[in-house]
């Protein structure tokens, strides 16, 4: 097992909004001009497109066979260049599978478009077979292949029309869901300078994702009933001595919903 599943938080491109539409103000101000642009396009969805999108946090959970970690990539005081550099040297180094929750329709087109725009190196991230035969029929950018599992797209058939939150689907399943915070305070917590609080939250994000994917391994037959229990308490056993306070809670909340 050589795992590392993903999440990302953003918030407004202030910057990309001052050059785009030629907005003025304070940050939070041309934030909610962009906003309401927004909204007027779509009839209600404040929603902004992908490359308007700032990327803040990257979480991740890394399961090999005798090592799980969960953590934020980068210090609070590192650039949006430097965490996406980050994410993909990972990748270059471990070359796992990844696995997110709407990963292909919301995480990975930020990450290609802010990549993008900072000039970042991800080779391995993006090859298709020309330099590695074992990547042209598996590799991380193909919708079908497993070198990437966007677990909400597949659960959904890949219909729109069947996708579902993860918080509810973590919830049904006994998992903690959200613990109070959600996407849409990323914005604000951002304009409170409480970056630590956008992190603990995306850390929880990603592993509420990573136990979904845990029991789509049951689904598939790939992990056995005992295999999965086992591995849950592994990872609850985990963070509770975690020095993480969110963490702790976390592993306290999967403790009294799973049997």
């Amino acid at each position: 097992m050589n795992i590392l599943v993903f999440d990302i938080e953003t918030i407004p491109d202030v910057n990309a909004g001052r050059q785009l539409y030629n907005l003025n103000g304070t940050d939070a101000e041309v934030a909610a001009r962009m906003f309401a642009q927004r909204a007027e396009e779509t009839g209600g969805s404040e929603f902004l497109k992908h490359h308007l999108h700032q990327i803040v946090a990257i979480s991740v959970v890394l399961r090999q066979q005798d090592q799980f970690k969960v953590w934020s990539i980068g210090e609070l005081e590192s650039s949006e260049a430097e965490l996406i550099q980050r994410f993909y040297d990972g990748i270059e180094r471990y070359t796992p599978t990844l696995v997110s929750w709407n990963g292909s329709g919301f995480d990975l087109p930020v990450l290609h478009y802010r990549s993008l725009l900072h000039g970042i190196s991800a080779a391995r991230y993006w090859e298709k077979g020309e330099y590695d035969q074992n990547f042209k029929w598996n590799n991380y950018l193909s919708r079908y292949h497993e070198r990437h599992t966007d677990l909400m797209d597949v659960l959904a058939a890949y219909s729109n029309r069947a996708n579902a939150p993860l918080d509810e689907i973590a919830t049904l399943l006994g998992f903690p869901g959200k613990m109070g915070m959600n996407g849409s305070k990323v914005w604000e917590a951002y304009l409170a300078n409480d970056l630590p609080l956008i992190r603990n939250y995306c850390e929880t994000d990603v592993l509420n994702t990573f136990l979904v994917y845990l029991r789509f391994l049951l689904l598939q037959g790939k992990f056995s009933r005992a295999t999965y229990q086992q591995e849950i308490s592994t990872i609850i056993q985990s963070l509770q001595t975690s020095s993480k306070s969110h963490l702790q809670q976390f592993a306290n909340a999967c403790k009294d919903n799973i049997s």
